[in-house]
């Protein structure tokens, strides 16, 4: 029985990319029958919404998505793509591995850089719950219930012990928001005493970041509220390539969207140069969810030789290749 998995390519470089990373899938020979869910600003536009029910009733009826990036439009009041295909399908979970690539010059290219970021993706500052209280003075409200709290921390925690992490950082504010960052670190402590085997500490998020740039190494997995892991993410990917190279998953109980993180790059769409890095390790990520192991580590594998390979990286990462020729180097690899 083949795979029902939804594809959304996206726009920009989305197309490509994603061509890209389907045509590895298919090298590796798992079997998928795709269901496309075209999404893009122009279709956004029209449609009013920026996310239109036939793209949600398809990933509901799957239950996994593969997602380029898709750009929103930034008139009309539209809001993120992302943003609200996580709260309609309560993906609570948003996962980012940040690992070293070989061959590909870094700041922290002589360190062995490993680790998995949790962000809470369903609450915080992105409840999106804001108004102007007099003129000129708006109040945004930071929501963080137990309830998020538990179930990020609990995924968190399952995922070391199932994947033999050693290690869970808690990053928060609550030295600040003593009420609402407290409670997520009390919820992060009390799973924590669940799972004894596993070290457990914490930071400030200031700190985190610090540490981040100064021994990233030290780092195996880190634990955050959503805004936090917004930034704390986006700084991490810049420790081992910029966002080009990491993949992104998104969790919930019922379905999962794995996509790139990176955005939609208008300025070079069509032209051929696109990294499909963070879209092709995005699907390693669907393949480990699909149970399909094998074949993730195979992908992965390939994807490791093409970049010690050296000459086809892409002009992000230094190099001169076309996602053509990086795309064949890695379906070289599958078949070696």
């Amino acid at each position: 029985m083949a795979y029902q998995i939804t594809l959304i390519p996206g726009d920009g470089i989305g197309p490509e990319v994603a061509g890209a990373t389907v045509e590895v899938l298919g090298a590796l020979g798992v079997p998928i029958e795709w269901e496309r869910a075209e999404l893009s600003a122009s279709i956004i536009e029209q449609a009013g919404t920026s996310l239109p029910s036939y793209v949600l009733d398809s990933i509901r009826r799957t239950g996994v998505a593969l997602k380029g990036p898709v750009t929103t439009p930034i008139a009309g009041g539209f809001k993120s793509v992302n943003v609200a295909i996580r709260k309609e399908l309560d993906l609570f979970a948003n996962v980012r591995p940040v690992f070293t690539l070989p061959g590909l010059k870094t700041r922290f290219q002589d360190v062995n850089i490993d680790m998995v970021i949790f962000r809470e993706n369903t609450e915080d500052l992105y409840s999106g719950l804001e108004h102007e209280v007099v003129t000129d003075v708006v109040e945004s409200l930071k929501i963080i219930t137990r309830y998020a709290s538990m179930r990020i921390a609990n995924y968190a925690f399952a995922y070391a012990r199932k994947n033999h992490r050693k290690k869970i950082t808690a990053v928060h504010k609550a030295n600040i928001m003593k009420l609402s960052d407290g409670l997520f670190i009390r919820c992060c402590r009390e799973v924590a005493a669940q799972y004894p085997e596993i070290a457990y500490n914490e930071f400030i998020v200031d700190n985190a970041s610090m540490q981040l740039v100064m021994r990233p190494e030290t780092f195996d997995v880190l634990l955050l509220p959503n805004l936090y892991g917004d930034i704390v993410s986006d700084l991490a990917a810049g420790l081992v390539g910029g966002l080009g190279v990491v993949p992104g998953a998104n969790m919930g109980e019922k379905c999962a969207v794995f996509e790139a993180v990176h955005g939609s790059a208008p300025d070079i769409a069509g032209q051929g140069v696109a990294n499909p890095t963070a879209l092709m390790s995005s699907a390693i990520l669907m393949l480990r969810h699909l149970g399909e192991g094998d074949a993730a580590n195979r992908l992965q594998k390939a994807i490791m030789a093409a970049f010690r390979q050296g000459d086809v990286l892409t002009r992000d990462l230094g190099g001169t290749a076309t996602t053509r020729q990086f795309t064949d180097a890695v379906k070289r690899h599958i078949e070696a």
